[in-house]
């Protein structure tokens, strides 16, 4: 199987794990699964640092990837597919991110870990990571 982590899943996954539900909790560490960190999602934590909404110990550009390595975590770039597919998702929410995110892990056949109720709005596969 092919997960794709949500941002705060992810943020929850190098911090607070408790927070992160025992089923996700034991995909992440079994070592056995695919599972990938977006593009996306350094994008959005490199906006959120800059603009003060989301505090970091060092730049993004550091960070995400020491612990992407540590994670064993695959990276997922955006293709012009993943951006196209962005038109066929309902508008239920209006987050430029989790939108990728979906259209993401629809194109690529992905589940999503996350904790963000708005993605049961869309036609994707999720493990419900929150608690």
């Amino acid at each position: 199987m092919k997960y794709l982590l949500d941002t705060v899943v992810w943020l929850w996954s190098i911090g607070p794990v408790e927070r992160i539900r025992r089923q996700a909790r034991e995909i992440l560490a079994n070592g056995e699964e695919e599972i990938y960190l977006s593009a996306a999602t350094s994008w959005e934590i490199s906006i959120k640092v800059r603009t003060g909404k989301l505090s970091f110990p060092e730049p993004p550009a550091r960070h995400i990837s020491r612990f992407m390595a540590r994670q064993s975590l695959r990276p997922l770039a955006i293709t012009h597919v993943h951006a196209q597919k962005v038109y066929d998702l309902p508008n239920h929410h209006r987050d430029l991110f989790d939108r990728m995110l979906i259209a993401q892990a629809l194109v690529e056949e992905m589940a999503i870990l996350t904790a963000d109720r708005h993605f049961s709005k869309y036609p994707v596969q999720l493990v419900w990571c929150g608690t």
